[in-house]
């Protein structure tokens, strides 16, 4: 993988950039030295500060025992593992640097002649983005280092930790109030033993401490007694958590204490967890000793004398020989002096020679090439401030090949006044500006054309160089420069330009220029080769120059990888069409690729070019991005496909008893929701057997499949009626794309149920023969079932009974219904649990539905008794009749409808739509239907509402986690956090605590991230577009409803942490926000010099100003910043206690399966949907027809700063599981058909069976082959038309 566009440092700036970096005090512009590069800065701004003012300027001691060290005196060469471990003597935290030589690169590794020092890189992928959680531990900081050299593979990893020791155990240790309530609890306890004993000093109890550790490395079994003096004296029991914490434990039989028991080996570095941790104290405590009054220290015989570790980490560095090579008058750094910031630009330190100057901006230079601009006037900067002629030829002679500073880009800028920081600044207005100069000043055209070259190259613009190089700027001037126009021929323009360069050598640059000019706007490959060559005719092309062509980085792409780069490029510029297959041509030649060959030569793929080992891409037919996705991934989920491609196995029975019990999603189901369902189940089945056997890239899928999977039974027959009221017969859609549509829903919760005796009712169905009546109507009544036409208010149900025994008759209006005036047909509402149940209610509205058992056995539109009854007096129905093309195309307009919905609305249809086609494996006791469905996708919370002493629990199934990120950036944990965390609800007019867990965790977890949200004060909705951290594995312990009091304990307190950060942070917005977007303490330093400078106008008013107000504004504004400071750090230690506080829970792992993606806005974009393959460890992006190969996993788990590519909706699966439950790959080809030719097509209604190829492609099929012949075909359409084929069995 290519290395990104970084600046890096040098050995030398990574030592000092260690000795200046503390983790507890970031600087206040949140630079991190260790990672951020320093900015550049423009002409007169002050240098910003790189580490904060408390920042530790670390004094960083050996620590021995758990480093690995090189030979003493010696360069570290060959391969090898380093370590230097160490302990600040100030501010006590560690730092570990482990430098890895990965291979025996002899004389070649660094440093060496070429490479005097190492240069290391930041390895943004590799290094955490944030602190981890290491057992042990409260944090640990990790960054990762590699050499640029590239014959050098020298990798250093630091890592940053906070001392073992906290403020508290430190008051604990050395607070002289403590320390003297003890000596008074030891003397009122025993007044005998203690009185002529004093109390004890600081100095005296780290000591004593030191001791008992030091001890435990060497002297096994040793214990001391709880009334010992030393121990009373020192530590008492207001020290027992602080010895357990190290290990110490208590023996209450004997009233001992026993010593820790580490690991006693010999072996170095030390492993054992203990060992590390008693180490790391006993270094702390010695710096604690260090930092005691001198008149303390004298009170210890036993001195402490630290071990530097510089020169080791100097040694691991490789700087042993620079340091002997170039000696230092300051040896020791001093951090506290301000140097020259061009040093930390160029990755090098203020006592370089000028050689290792040059070295360092020549590294830097390479290896961040977009800041080379920058790097030049740095050399420029310290070649004068060192007064250095080797820096300043360096220099001139950097300019005079070519490259240029910054500062000649701000002056050229400011030669055109132009602002270089205008948004609205384009190549266009520059060169505007540039013709508008020379028209004034045509003398000064040399300075011009100077001053546009350099803009053009700071800003990559070929456009602007060519303007400033030449005075050939487009096609036209060149032609009308050789006298000739776009007719004239290719050879014709040539033998014009040889001719004016032979009269004129001056010319011959222009009628280059010309000829270039000409070629690119006609796309000639012979002008081309003319300017390559000399000679005309079409050259073979580069096989480097052809991957760049197809804009292939990687090539160890396989053919059909290639060819689909092939096929989006020809799509995207056919007008390049002859470069591209000309490219194509010289990778098949260097690959000797069958399968390029056979598709260049009659446009179509050999036999073994469909690969078994991937996937089948779904082409878009309109807006149905999402839909594709969709399919994409539940193929993937093998126990859904084996379900689908078997679904005869799991078919429910249409008999009277199943119906009379099916129930999903907490409501009855009708028998047409049964059967549409099962049309879609059986749609899907044949899509899953073509995604299996296709020999295709990628295949359409059915119409029908889209309007299933996208349209719900409740919106399909909305849909239904906004057709039928429509004045013109036509489906009355209206802006549809310009409103915002509303999903199909899922199963509606059970409190959804409810009837409302007041609303039944109130909407009626208007008759067919009324002012908006369609005609379609009149003459084709629409086909009835028991869910399509009830009656209400009626006496008793055998005239209910009646009606629908007979309901094939019924005239689609209220015409012919018995004369009853209570007798009443309505429409019924899309989330009625059943309309004779809901037609029940209206007629009595005193009545519990869920009481009689005549009513439930109602609920499908079955009759509890049977009874055969005389037709009524009415004519026959009309026969059904062939689908108009008005009814086709409200199909076409209903999937156009689903196609806006929004893609987790459709996962709740389709899921439900499973559900209600397959059998139940049983019922629960609510009456749900548990099925396969269920157990896959579906898991259960318990939620708990807390009010006073009573505890109300609710437990409900949940088929999706949805979590929100629209308060701002987080990661997944702190995402699914929101679901489940504490949060105050109203209870009978008291706010009332509720929280959820999880009570059983489903197989595949989803997980929807609400990104659309409702803007208040503007009254319309956006996305936010917020970045979700993922993790690649998630672990659920800490959700579980496992009655565990200690896990519960954890969440309580996680959510008081929680609530502190919210009250800082509520805090640090009153101190920050103001309206004039300057924190307060700005503010005030405004106002401060604001009245000061009042105070010493120079007009005749003179306000004079109390010292005292000035004073206070100044104490003020310093303790606001203050108390920002001390905000800031508790926030940052409260949130690491937080991330922390689960790590250890790690028994339920779920890793990610699949990452649904929205490009967009919240009223248009795209959707695409990356899965990993766990078998093949690689993640393939499904894009519509294209399904590729993700080589860089940043691309799944990052985001751009502009328009970004954001995570929509989750897949987890659980880990034990995996194999059982994901199988990306599904593939076993048909045979190839046997066949001469195609048929013909004779009509379009014959077109229309051809699944697989759209409108636009079908002459590849015959009906325009003639007008196609000459063009070259597409890929795409030759991979349609081959589905087209076997899909037919042609």
């Amino acid at each position: 993988m290519a290395r990104p566009s970084l600046p890096g440092r040098t050995a030398p700036r990574l030592l000092q950039d260690l000795l200046r970096y503390d983790p507890y005090f970031p600087a206040a512009n949140g630079n991190n030295v260790l990672i951020d590069p320093p900015r550049p800065l423009r002409s007169g701004q002050t240098p910003r500060t790189t580490v904060g003012p408390e920042s530790c300027r670390h004094k960083f001691m050996y620590k021995e025992h758990q480093s690995i060290p090189p030979i003493p005196n010696k360069t570290p060469y060959g391969a090898a593992l380093y370590k230097i471990a160490c302990c600040c003597n100030t501010c006590r935290c560690h730092l570990d640097v482990v430098v890895e030589l990965r291979q025996n690169s002899g004389s070649q590794q660094c440093p060496n002649q070429e490479y005097p020092l190492h240069h290391f890189r930041h390895d943004h992928y590799d290094s955490p983005g944030r602190r981890k959680q290491v057992e042990g531990r409260a944090w640990v900081e990790e960054q990762r280092y590699e050499c640029s050299s590239p014959q050098c593979s020298a990798a250093v990893t630091i890592r940053f930790s906070p001392a073992r020791l906290t403020a508290k155990h430190i008051t604990l240790l050395t607070d002289p109030k403590l320390l003297k309530q003890r000596a008074e609890v030891a003397i009122a306890m025993y007044p005998d033993r203690f009185r002529e004993e004093g109390v004890s000093s600081p100095i005296r109890v780290l000591h004593i401490l030191r001791t008992y550790i030091k001890d435990a490395f060497t002297m096994e079994g040793k214990r001391f007694g709880s009334l010992n003096k030393n121990f009373m004296l020192c530590f008492g029991e207001a020290c027992n958590e602080l010895l357990e914490y190290l290990g110490f434990w208590y023996s209450k039989s004997d009233e001992y204490w026993n010593l820790p028991k580490p690991d006693r080996s010999s072996e170095v570095p030390i492993k054992d967890p203990l060992s590390i941790l008693l180490n790391d104290v006993d270094m702390e405590l010695m710096a604690l000793m260090e930092q005691r009054p001198s008149v303390e220290r004298s009170q210890i015989s036993v001195q402490f004398i630290p071990l530097s570790a510089i020169k080791l980490l100097e040694q691991v560095l490789g700087l042993q020989e620079f340091r002997q090579a170039h000696p230092s008058p300051r040896r020791t750094i001093d951090l506290t002096e301000e140097e020259h910031p061009c040093y930390a630009s160029l990755g090098a330190v203020g006592d370089f020679s000028d050689d290792l100057l040059i070295f360092a901006y020549d590294r830097q230079k390479l290896c961040d090439p977009d800041n080379a601009p920058y790097y030049l006037e740095c050399l420029q900067d310290l070649g004068e401030d060192r007064k250095s002629e080797a820096l300043q030829t360096k220099a001139v002679m950097m300019q005079s090949e070519g490259e240029i500073s910054t500062k000649d880009i701000r002056e050229a800028y400011r030669y055109f006044n132009l602002d270089p920081q205008s948004s609205s600044l384009d190549d266009q207005t520059i060169i505007g500006v540039f013709q508008s100069r020379l028209s004034d000043a045509p003398k000064q055209e040399a300075d011009a054309r100077l001053a546009l070259r350099i803009i053009g190259q700071a800003r990559g613009s070929e456009k602007i160089r060519h303007l400033a190089l030449k005075s050939l700027t487009t096609a036209e001037q060149a032609l009308g420069w050789l006298n000739a126009d776009n007719e004239t021929a290719d050879d014709f323009i040539i033998t014009m330009v040889t001719i004016k360069i032979t009269d004129n050598q001056n010319d011959t640059d222009a009628g280059r220029e010309a000829i270039r000019l000409i070629a690119e706007q006609r796309n000639s490959a012979a002008l081309r080769n003319w300017l390559a060559t000399g000679e005309m005719g079409v050259v073979e092309m580069d096989v480097g120059e052809a991957y760049t062509r197809l804009g292939i980085e990687d090539r160890t792409l396989d053919d059909d990888m290639i060819l689909t780069t092939y096929d989006i490029r020809a799509t995207e510029a056919p007008h390049q069409l002859q470069d591209l297959r000309q490219a194509l041509q010289a990778i098949a030649k260097t690959k000797g690729s069958r399968r390029i060959e056979d598709f260049l030569s009659n446009g179509q793929m050999s036999q073994n070019s469909i690969s078994t080992e991937w996937p089948v891409g779904l082409e878009n037919i309109g807006n149905t991005c999402y839909l594709n996705s969709l399919l994409q991934f539940y193929f993937t989920v093998k126990p859904l496909r084996d379900l689908v491609l078997h679904f005869d196995d799991y078919r429910m029975e249409l008999d009277m008893n199943s119906l009379r019990h099916k129930q999903v999603g907490s409501r009855r189901v009708s028998r047409k929701e049964v059967e549409r369902a099962q049309n879609f189940a059986y749609a899907l089945q044949k899509l899953f057997q073509r995604l299996i056997s296709a020999r295709a890239l990628s295949i359409t899928p059915e119409r029908e499949l889209a309007r299933l999977t996208l349209i719900s039974s409740s919106n399909e027959e909305a849909f239904r009626r906004m057709s039928m009221a429509s004045k013109d017969g036509r489906p009355s859609l209206g802006e549809i794309n310009g409103v915002q549509m509303q999903g199909p829903l899922g199963p509606p919760l059970a409190q959804d149920m409810e009837l409302d005796n007041g609303k039944l009712g109130q909407t009626l169905v208007e008759s067919a023969t009324g002012d908006n009546a369609s005609d379609t109507t009149l003459v084709e009544p629409p086909t009835y079932d028991d869910n399509e036409y009830m009656v209400v208010s009626m006496d008793d149900k055998e005239q209910q009974q009646e009606i629908l025994d007979d309901k094939e008759n019924l005239e689609p209006s209220n015409i012919g219904l018995p004369d009853h005036s209570r007798i009443q047909s309505k429409p019924l509402g899309t989330t009625s649990p059943s309309r004779l149940n809901e037609q029940e209610q209206q007629r009595s509205p005193a009545k519990d539905i869920t009481s009689s058992k005549n009513d439930m056995s109602l609920a499908n539109g079955l009759p509890h008794t049977p009874e055969t009854l005389s037709p009524p007096e009415r004519a026959p129905p009309i026969p059904p009749r062939p689908q108009t093309v008005e009814q086709t195309k409200r199909a076409q307009d209903e999937v156009e409808l689903g196609a806006q919905q929004d893609v987790t609305e459709v996962i709740a249809n389709v899921l439900f739509q499973m559900q209600c086609a397959i059998k139940a494996n049983c019922i629960d006791a609510d009456g749900e239907q548990l099925d396969e469905i269920k157990n896959l996708f579906y898991g259960k919370t318990k939620s708990y509402i807390k009010k006073g002493d009573n505890v109300r629990t609710k437990e409900e199934f949940f088929s999706d986690i949805k979590v929100d990120v629209a308060s701002g950036p987080r990661d997944i944990y702190a995402a699914l956090d929101g679901a489940f965390d504490v949060q105050n609800v109203d209870v009978d007019g008291t706010l009332s605590p509720q929280y959820a867990s999880i009570s059983l965790l489903p197989p595949i977890l989803q997980i929807q991230v609400q990104r659309v949200q409702f803007d208040q004060a503007k009254k319309t909705s956006y996305k936010s577009e917020a970045h979700l951290k993922l993790e690649e594995t998630i672990y659920l312990d800490r959700y579980m409803d496992s009655g565990n009091a200690a896990l519960m304990q954890r969440r309580e307190e996680a959510w008081r942490w929680k609530e502190r950060v919210r009250e800082l942070e509520a805090r640090k917005a009153v101190l920050t926000h103001t309206d004039i977007d300057v924190d307060l303490p700005e503010v005030l330093d405004m106002t401060q010099g604001y009245l000061m400078e009042l105070q010493s106008s120079e007009d005749d008013d003179v306000v004079m100003v109390n010292p005292d107000v000035l004073q206070t504004l100044n104490d003020k504004a310093a303790g606001m910043r203050r108390e920002l400071e001390l905000i800031e750090t508790e926030i940052m230690h409260l949130n690491t206690s937080i991330t922390s506080q689960f790590t250890d829970l790690r028994a339920l792992s779920y890793r990610l399966h699949s990452v649904f993606i929205h490009r967009g806005s919240v009223s248009f974009g795209h959707y695409w949907i990356y899965i990993y393959d766990f078998k093949k460890d690689i993640w393939r992006k499904y894009n519509d027809s294209y399904v590729t190969e993700v080589k860089n996993r940043r691309e799944v788990f990052e985001q751009e700063a502009v328009n970004p590519a954001t995570p929509y909706f989750l897949v987890y699966v659980r880990e034990t599981d995996i194999d059982r439950l994901v199988e990306p790959v599904c593939r076993e080809l048909e045979p190839e058909p046997q066949w001469d030719a195609p048929p013909l097509a004779d009509s379009a209604d014959q077109m229309e069976v051809i699944e697989g190829v759209r409108p636009d492609e079908s002459h590849w099929l015959g009906t325009s082959m003639t007008q196609g012949a000459n063009r070259a075909p597409s890929h795409r359409s030759t991979w349609n038309s081959s589905e087209a084929y076997n899909s037919n069995s042609w």
